[in-house]
């Protein structure tokens, strides 16, 4: 009998083990969570607190147990003012309720990524209050459900953030509350903006002016709605009717349709590997990034929508010399590409401002943008407008300074953004897209077949600075004496990469055929990135010559030569050029002297940990290695809520660990998909459906240090071309009709057919 019992207890425990197992990676062990209250809100950067959002608005969670604070952020609400600062996304306001009888309280705040909910617990003595929070995937609402295990009474207030020259207004329409705030009159404000908030109360058991009993196991639902003059004309008056039409019928279809979307949002990719730490990071950074951007919204800016205040830093703008871009990146790989397509938009509406910019500072055709940008045509770094306040900031008089704009010494901020609608092309071939973004790639060619000068049998490139540079209190004002970079790294890998993605989708859309000669031209003989010898090895140069010196020093590779060669340029690889690959991998290996510790691995906390860790991958620099310093850089480095910070940006570095936990499993960037390309294969792993360029779907396992097998979907019927698995090895190939055939050699090719299955294993 005993070992009867012992076998069904075996058997039970493998049953618990294989529903563990079963879970989806992304729900097990990934809830972040908050045991004491939020301390330091409003803030200016990233809150380290819970948050849930949609894409479009964004809730913070702050405050103590007997008066908490919900800040709402919406991603098209701003104050259109294009002088920095001053302009930039505006906070809407909040929602508080507080709950007297639990002053002291213990606090529990679950961020759940699965659900996309907050789950708080409040306690003081006897009573418990339960709280789920979430902000609706499908719809502008907001659903507050509160359930106490004995009577207590709460007070709530909506309210708008006052100030910064806004009007606001507040009041009751029957049952629903409601407050607005507007920027519309303004001097200098290029377009209005209005928001509106509103709330009512299901079943509140008795009621008085902002005061609900909170009966005994009863839920009590706070319901509100936000919509902005972007949304909708009627802004206002449909956010209380749209408030009064939920009941609680409404409420489980919200419920409802909110959970799907999420689990549809899960489903399109998956990543397992052994490092549950960084497994935690991954899908969360792809829950942070789903709830701050969404296809047909306002693209998010520096912070997304979970800003708690007005003056975020640097405005919470487009800043588009990486920034407003890096974002996206792990998006494309992760076969999230909804999540990428507000991105175009601000970019394309700022084109005829662009063309206006080269034409009245430059005297040249093409587009010329300046380093921060907004929605709808919006410039948001203007230079101060009187010489005073242009002293006080900037330690200089000149507020004319490029015509009032601020440029930074670089000309290559337009082409910046074609990084993220190459990846886009080459990940999706959607013919749609390239037509939609080929008029803006097109005139930053028009640009720089101008711009660059033929000298020497070579393209060469004038006063385009690797670094900003412009007036400061640090300099005193004086700037200009640091003009005057030739050939600067992150502008040759940048044009370079331009002119090979305007040779690919014009042939793809078969438009400026007779353009092509020209632009092979150019990228025949663009001038190479500058290297020289610094201790007997050869490293990467920041500029081929600089206002110091006809030979600087060899610094090796950074972020900034990065984004220009690597992400998003991506002109060189492995395969793409071995002996200056080996150059950069060298370069990397330097990484590590003289850092104070390994969280400084990169120099990255400061800027890059989206950017340099990826490259690293790219490179081919040791996989453990690169994992063992981005745990060291996020221990050092991230929230309670598992968000990673670093000085100069909020949202970009969510693309940090899935792009590089992505381009370890898997690689395509340069035409060539390769599996486990850096990965340690004594470590078993696997992942599903990640994008390939070439518009394939890739599923794979690692397993025992073999790979188990390949399977492929080929959206639009493309040539795959493939790293062999398993080296030395025939390829069994079986199509989804059952027809089979054999490949063989170190890199092979098959035909696909459009939405065509396949699989690959060894022979």
């Amino acid at each position: 009998m005993r070992n009867h019992k012992f076998i069904f207890v075996l058997i039970f425990l493998a049953g618990v083990y294989a529903s563990l197992q079963a879970q989806p990676a992304y729900e097990s062990r990934n809830s972040a969570v908050l045991t004491t209250a939020p301390a330091k809100l409003p803030v200016k950067r990233v809150p380290a607190a819970a948050v849930a959002g949609n894409g479009d608005i964004g809730l913070t969670l702050g405050g103590n147990p007997d008066h908490l604070t919900f800040y709402l952020g919406k991603n098209d609400f701003w104050r259109a003012h294009p002088v920095y600062p001053g302009g930039g996304i505006a906070f809407p306001g909040g929602f508080d309720i507080m709950i007297s009888d639990l002053a002291g309280a213990s606090y529990r705040a679950e961020q759940q990524i699965g659900k996309a909910r907050i789950a708080a617990e409040f306690g003081k003595g006897k009573l418990r209050v339960q709280m789920n929070t979430i902000v609706s995937a499908t719809s502008n609402n907001v659903l507050i459900e509160l359930t106490a295990n004995r009577n207590s009474r709460l007070k709530f207030n909506l309210w708008p953030a006052e100030g910064n020259t806004s009007e606001v207004s507040n009041g009751k329409d029957k049952d629903v509350y409601w407050a607005v705030r507007s920027f519309a009159n303004t001097p200098m404000l290029e377009w209005p903006s209005h928001v509106a908030i509103a709330m009512k109360v299901l079943n509140a058991a008795s009621s008085s002016e902002q005061s609900v009993e909170l009966p005994t196991n009863k839920k009590v639902v706070f319901v509100l709605s936000m919509f902005t003059n972007h949304d909708r004309v009627d802004w206002k008056s449909h956010a209380i009717s749209n408030v009064r039409s939920i009941d609680e019928q409404a409420v489980a279809r919200l419920k409802e349709s909110h959970e799907k979307w999420w689990s549809d949002f899960w489903s399109k990719s998956e990543i397992q590997i052994p490092d549950k730490m960084l497994e935690k990071y991954y899908y969360t950074s792809q829950y942070l990034l789903g709830s701050s951007s969404r296809k047909d919204k306002f693209a998010p800016g520096i912070w997304g929508p979970f800003i708690t205040q007005d003056s975020s830093l640097w405005g919470g703008d487009y800043h588009l010399n990486y920034n407003y871009q890096a974002p996206y990146w792990a998006a494309f790989s992760s076969n999230q590409i909804d999540l990428t397509d507000n991105f175009d938009q601000p970019i394309l509406d700022y084109m005829e401002k662009g063309k206006a910019h080269a034409r009245d500072l430059l005297g040249q055709n093409g587009i010329y943008y300046p380093v921060g940008i907004g929605p709808k045509g919006l410039v948001t770094t203007r230079w101060p407008l009187t010489e005073d306040e242009m002293l006080k900031r900037y330690a200089t008089r000149e507020n004319t300074i490029d015509g009032g704009y601020k440029f930074l010494g670089q000309k290559i901020n337009a082409v910046f953004s074609v990084g993220n609608m190459l990846m886009r092309f080459y990940s999706t071939y959607d013919s749609d897209y390239a037509k939609r973004v080929y008029p803006y790639m097109q005139q930053c060619a028009i640009f720089w077949e101008e711009y660059l000068k033929f000298e020497n049998g070579r393209y060469v490139i004038y006063m385009d600075h690797f670094n900003e540079v412009m007036p400061n209190i640090r300099n005193k004002g004086i700037w200009r004496n640091r003009l005057g970079d030739f050939n600067s790294t992150l502008s040759v890998g940048l044009v370079k990469m331009l002119f090979k993605g305007m040779l690919d989708v014009s042939e793809h859309l078969n438009v400026d055929a007779e353009r092509r000669d020209k632009w092979k031209h150019i990228v025949n003989h663009l001038s190479q990135p500058p290297v020289g010898e610094v201790n007997g090895r050869m490293a990467l140069r920041s500029v081929e010559r600089n206002v110091d010196s006809d030979n600087p020093p060899a610094v090796g590779l950074s972020r900034v030569s990065i984004h220009g060669l690597i992400l998003p340029g991506g002109v060189t690889g492995p395969k793409t050029d071995p002996e200056f690959n080996k150059i950069l991998l060298s370069d990397i290996s330097h990484w590590k002297d003289n850092i104070a510790s390994k969280a400084d691995w990169a120099n990255t906390s400061g800027n890059g940990i989206e950017t340099c860790y990826p490259a690293a991958v790219r490179v081919g620099y040791s996989a453990d290695s690169v994992l063992m310093y981005l745990k060291e850089r996020i221990s050092a480095q991230s929230l309670p809520n598992f968000w990673i910070t670093q000085g100069g940006g909020g949202i970009e570095t969510l693309a940090a660990v899935p792009l590089t936990i992505n381009e370890m499993l898997m690689q395509s960037y340069e035409g060539i998909i390769r599996m486990f390309p850096n990965w340690n294969k004594q470590k078993d792993a696997s992942f599903k459906t990640l994008r390939a360029y070439g518009a394939f779907l890739v599923s794979s396992k690692l397993e025992k240090g073999n790979v188990q097998y390949v399977d492929l979907e080929s959206e639009k019927g493309r040539v795959c071309v493939m790293e062999n698995p398993w080296p030395g090895r025939k390829i069994k190939v079986v199509r989804g009709n059952g027809k089979t055939e054999f490949v063989e050699g170190a890199t092979v090719s098959f035909n696909t057919s459009v939405n065509e299955r396949l699989r690959l294993t060894a022979m």
